[in-house]
């Protein structure tokens, strides 16, 4: 944005220089027509998000409990966890030589304490780390719209500056053309 303010500022320059109403309508025109965007999104091209940032900054053990935790709480998840479980019964229930794991099915509880007792300290870091994410996100968003702020008055300080310009050239203008 500071290129856009400097331009503008040469802009400013130029009309005061004293060009003809033409090239003053021209110019205008130029400006109208400018692509901010394609300025805008070139300089946050370069630069890399705050989520990229904080991406790299995480560990090995982060990043494998956040996959854990994303897994275990999706549906595919429950869908196979319930399979399995379907799958265990039947066959303790129908099997035909030997029940590894008979009603009330002791084992197979042992199994879904053991995965409690895991999951859930991961899950819990794994919040905490989505916690903090959004920390991280909601300070970069103030800071962002703080730079905008600052930067918009700017610009609306130099186009009300290059308008005040304008109509004071345009009165001279007529003023001349009244003599």
């Amino acid at each position: 944005m500071g290129f856009l303010i400097s331009h503008l500022s040469s802009l400013k320059k130029y009309l005061l220089l004293g060009s003809s109403f033409g090239e003053l309508h021209f110019i205008l025109l130029l400006v109208n027509s400018f692509n901010f965007q394609t300025l805008i999104s070139n300089q946050m091209a370069s630069s890399k998000t705050w989520h990229q940032q904080y991406q790299e900054k995480l560990t090995f053990k982060q990043k494998l409990a956040d996959k854990v935790a994303k897994t275990m709480g999706s549906w595919t998840f429950i869908i196979w966890q319930s399979i399995f479980v379907l799958a265990w019964m039947t066959l303790n229930v129908m099997g035909f030589i030997y029940h590894w794991d008979a009603y009330p099915f002791i084992l197979l509880n042992l199994l879904f304490s053991t995965q409690a007792a895991y999951a859930a300290p991961i899950i819990m870091m794994a919040q905490n780390r989505q916690n903090e994410r959004d920390r991280i996100q909601a300070q970069k968003d103030y800071e962002t719209n703080s730079q905008a702020k600052l930067e918009i008055e700017a610009l609306q300080k130099q186009l009300n500056s290059i308008e005040v310009d304008k109509l004071d050239k345009i009165i001279r203008m007529l003023e001349e053309l009244k003599h």
